[in-house]
């Protein structure tokens, strides 16, 4: 077994600490999305309120990148667990 076909058996055992982990990004996306309204609004409720908050939020968008990659690979183990067992299913009927 290669090293490629491994890791794929090792990340697919663990989807469900994937799943909450997008889960959690999520979540933090939330104050950041009430920020940015506040932001493009120009209340001022939440934002310009002090740099540091400023940054943190607007770091959040950072955060993202982790779930887009993290989305894309349980697609792709979704895939091929599926092509998988539809390949073991067309050598059983024949």
């Amino acid at each position: 077994m290669n090293a490629w076909t491994k890791f794929w058996n090792w990340y697919e055992n663990k989807i469900l600490g994937s799943v909450i982990i997008i889960a959690i990004i999520q979540f933090i996306q939330i104050p950041h999305m009430i920020w940015n309204a506040d932001l493009m609004l120009e209340a001022g409720y939440v934002s310009r309120v002090h740099p540091l908050i400023d940054w943190l939020l607007y770091g959040v968008d950072l955060i993202e990148i982790i779930s887009i990659v993290n989305v894309g690979m349980i697609m792709f183990s979704l895939i091929k667990k599926r092509r998988a067992t539809k390949t073991i299913k067309t050598i059983k009927k024949e």
